[in-house]
């Protein structure tokens, strides 16, 4: 939105205009044609979504659709390997994963000096369900040729790609359990993983061939790689002699060499080991979440009842496959017949990073109804469309104010407005191909604000869900009807949540006029446990009254229509000198709204009576800056002058004070970090979530200089 300050008396007038028009307009011409198209059936608010199977007011609380029982299977099947058979049973001429092709790449020059690859790719190509389905069981086959037996871990070292899926979907047939490993991660996080499982066998991408070559000598135990895509002869013969290396082509057509291929193998039961997935590490090394087939398939279930799918739905699958909100996306996306186009972050829309200027980026090629996100990404859209509209005429930004200020009413009342989805938003919604309906929302906490934004410029509802890769992504989900924001919804059908107080922090059950706590889940998708961690997994997974339960550690309240919103997290607290806690979380939410924030990590010394904050500034905003103090320099020198540190400090501030945080909950001091905070520099995860510790130690220095 543009702020209201901005705008002089006179255009205030104008706005106040614009709804009295806008009044006479609906009334004459906009409530038959609402009438008429069926809107005039307002959004339900306030139905009871969940309650307390006990009366009490810590719970459990069930979904109302699921007090007798919790979901256990999908269509009556508790593994993997049969869901995907009935699946192609189902849908085997229709289309099931798509990829583009790569048409032409060349450099192009940064104004810095740097060198970006641009691409131009090509149409969708698809993959019908008869033809992934031969493929999967061909390398499985492969696989079993190799020397391969079931129960033994195979690991998936890759980025989101169709060769990602197929691969999994071959290991689940024969009961390979699979491990994922984000492609993202650094060496010793990378080493880390790998010698948890000591898998003989490996799947990767051609591109990460270099860094498992020098990787080898700490991961003895590897006797096979197969890669996805191409690579250089010369790259595969400098790995040791004891490494067989193999294309998936290569495997694929070893298992249709094999003369049994065509006899049924003995599948897994519902309680083999599926998964093993590494959490994203963000409070230390990463830990190996041990997930069986049912705990899967009790998820999916569940999943299906949140929204009703349609024949023309596409999903577009660009987050890492190794985060279990995609994986659990992709796979009921597959096991109802819903084509997924693959994707990824340097190529998502035309604006991308990767692809060149004028040529589609793969949501304008795609056109996807269906997509997830996390919310830095959606913070980046939104501070992207807010930036354009701010550079744009005057009476560009009083038309999208005006049109957003009457939508932000409509939803809230519950309805919507068709006619400025079609006139005014139609531009923001073609960044995402411009027929998206529904946007899954993970990994984090999303904002009011942006949720809000989202729902509004891109006309389709942000469905907020909470779920931890220890729950296999099951937690809580919002209705599609469900417009709300700040919220994420009630229990998934095949789970139960109670709130457990924590008087340390001052959170507790009998609290009014919302029970608070912290949020333990407990059914059939509480995964086994962690990998080679018997005293950690003890610590927070627990059997008690016949069901086992996980501790997440997160603060949870559970509203009167049983929709729980999540208000803090043990680990984002810290503890002041003067005695007070500080949800760092919280105020690092709160100042991602200054425009000099690209992202930020607030910081507290328990001995200190005062927090700090580490910020990535916006380089637009920076340079401007820059400009309006009359500072020369590079990002790294403008970073260092003490006039710009004071400027945004004093903004930083004043967001603060307008955000209504507490004296305390204001940075007395910050940081200004050139660089940016990717996975690959190992200082957030593959979902973008901080990693605290590994941002500490980064900046040891600077944190200690402003304590001292």
């Amino acid at each position: 939105m543009v702020d209201n300050k901005d705008f002089t008396s006179v255009e205030k007038v104008f706005l106040y205009t614009c709804h009295v028009v806008g009044w006479f307009w609906n009334t004459f011409t906009f409530y038959p044609w609402y009438i008429w198209s069926g809107n005039f059936q307002k959004k339900r608010y306030g139905d009871l979504q969940a309650r307390s199977i006990t009366g009490r007011p810590e719970g459990p609380y069930r979904h109302v659709d699921s007090m007798d029982n919790l979901s256990s299977s999908f269509n009556g099947h508790k593994t993997l390997d049969k869901i995907y058979k009935d699946a192609v049973d189902l849908h085997g001429k229709k289309k099931c994963f798509g990829t583009r092709n790569l048409v032409a790449e060349e450099d192009e020059v940064q104004p810095n000096g740097r060198i970006f690859k641009k691409a131009i790719f090509g149409i969708y190509e698809w993959m019908s369900y008869d033809e992934a389905y031969d493929y999967s069981k061909r390398v499985s086959s492969g696989i079993k040729a190799l020397g391969i037996n079931a129960k033994e871990n195979v690991i998936i070292f890759a980025e989101t790609k169709v060769e990602w899926m197929i691969s999994a979907q071959a290991c689940f047939m024969r009961n390979f359990p699979v491990v994922t490993i984000y492609a993202t991660l650094g060496d010793e996080a990378v080493a880390y993983g790998f010698n948890e499982v000591k898998s003989a066998l490996v799947f990767t991408d051609a591109a990460l061939l270099p860094k498992l070559k020098s990787l080898m000598n700490e991961l003895s135990f590897v006797k096979t790689i197969i890669y996805f895509g191409d690579a250089k002869k010369s790259l595969i013969t400098e790995f040791p002699e004891s490494v067989q290396v193999f294309s998936l082509h290569q495997v694929k057509d070893l298992g249709s060499k094999i003369k049994n291929m065509e006899v049924p193998v003995e599948g897994p039961e519902a309680e083999d080991v599926a998964i093993t997935m590494y959490t994203s590490g963000s409070t230390g090394l990463p830990k190996g979440v041990v997930v069986s087939h049912q705990h899967l398939a009790s998820v999916l279930d569940a999943m299906v009842g949140v929204g009703e799918f349609n024949k023309s739905d596409r999903y577009i699958g660009y987050l890492p496959l190794a985060h279990i909100m995609e994986l659990i996306a992709e796979t009921l996306c597959m096991s109802v017949g819903i084509p997924i186009g693959y994707s990824s972050a340097l190529t998502l829309s035309d604006q991308s990073s990767k692809i060149k200027k004028g040529s589609k980026g793969d949501a304008s090629e795609l056109k996807p109804t269906l997509m997830c996100a996390v919310p830095m990404i959606m913070d980046r859209m939104r501070k992207a469309v807010l930036d354009k509209i701010k550079a744009g005429p005057r009476h560009t930004q009083l038309l999208f104010q005006f049109a957003y200020d009457y939508k932000l009413k409509q939803i809230r009342q519950g309805y919507d407005t068709p006619l400025l989805n079609k006139f005014v938003f139609k531009k923001v919604r073609e960044i995402l191909g411009g027929e998206l309906r529904v946007m899954l929302s993970g990994g984090a906490p999303l904002s009011s604000d942006t949720e809000e934004f989202m729902n509004i410029c891109f006309c389709c509802p942000v469905l907020q869900g909470y779920g931890l890769t220890e729950t296999c992504a099951g937690g809580t989900i919002c209705q599609l009807w469900d417009q709300s924001t700040g919220r994420v919804g009630s229990p998934l059908k095949s789970l139960e949540i109670k709130l457990v107080s924590w008087e340390e922090g001052g959170y507790l059950t009998s609290d009014k006029p919302h029970p608070r706590g912290e949020i333990v889940i407990g059914g059939n998708n509480v995964s086994i446990g962690y990998l080679n961690e018997g005293e950690k997994t003890e610590e927070v997974f627990k059997h008690e009254n016949g069901q086992r339960w996980f501790y997440t550690g997160d603060i949870g309240e559970v509203q009167s229509d049983g929709v729980f919103r999540i208000i803090d997290r043990k680990k984002d607290l810290v503890k002041l000198a003067h005695g007070e806690y500080i949800s760092l979380g919280k105020v690092e939410s709160m100042l991602k709204h200054c425009h000099y924030v690209e992202n930020c990590c607030a910081y507290g010394d328990s001995s200190a009576s005062y927090i700090i904050l580490l910020i990535v500034p916006n380089p637009q905003y920076l340079h401007e800056l820059a400009d309006s103090l009359k500072v020369e320099g590079t990002v790294e020198e403008l970073c260092e002058n003490k006039d710009i540190n004071q400027a945004i400090l004093k903004d930083v501030q004043n967001v603060a004070k307008e955000r209504k945080l507490n004296k305390s909950e204001f940075p007395a001091k910050i940081h200004l970090c050139p660089e940016t905070w990717t996975p690959e520099l190992d200082l957030v995860t593959a979902a973008f979530k901080l990693k605290r510790k590994k941002i500490e130690k980064f900046y040891e220095k600077a944190i200690s200089s402003m304590y001292s």
